[in-house]
């Protein structure tokens, strides 16, 4: 099955980029990064910045432009079966030269699970210095760590933001 990513989404004065992958079938449906409930990515967002849950999408879109986080996936289009990082194949990464060109306030590029970074690395050439972070995967297929261990990891998101 062919997949695309979706729009970026970034304030324009953004100082940390959160990258996923690409979207899986569940966001895929819905339109909407980390749409599957059962992904922790939003609430760990909403605990982070210290905000009441949301299950609205233009809350939590919202949520990130007020505290100029930005939020993307490394790669514009794969072929995939599923929602599995590794049953990805002819990968295409978005243009993050350009993106970052536009977005010159990001200091710190995070990557949501360890495939974000290996296929970050594989095809990003950075033309300036940035602090990269990869913390644990937001996804229920990762199951190695609980869901307050990888909140506590993810946390570090708190003190970037600014």
């Amino acid at each position: 099955m062919k997949s695309f990513s979706f729009p970026p989404i970034a304030p324009d004065d953004a100082t940390v980029l959160i990258l996923g992958t690409m979207p899986g079938t569940k966001s895929l449906e819905m339109n909407q990064y980390y749409g599957h409930n059962q992904n922790n990515f939003w609430k760990f967002m909403f605990a982070i910045l210290q905000e009441d849950f949301s299950n609205d999408y233009a809350t939590r879109k919202a949520l990130l432009l007020k505290n100029k986080i930005a939020l993307w996936d490394v790669l514009q289009f794969c072929d995939r079966i599923g929602s599995l990082d590794s049953a990805i194949k002819n990968e295409i990464a978005n243009d993050f030269e350009l993106f970052l060109h536009h977005h010159h306030t990001i200091e710190t590029i995070v990557f949501n699970g360890q495939k974000a970074a290996t296929f970050f690395k594989k095809y990003v050439v950075l033309k300036k210095n940035y602090q990269l972070i990869t913390l644990p995967s937001t996804s229920p297929a990762n199951a190695s760590k609980s869901f307050q261990n990888k909140l506590q990891e993810w946390e570090i998101i708190g003190t970037l933001k600014n």
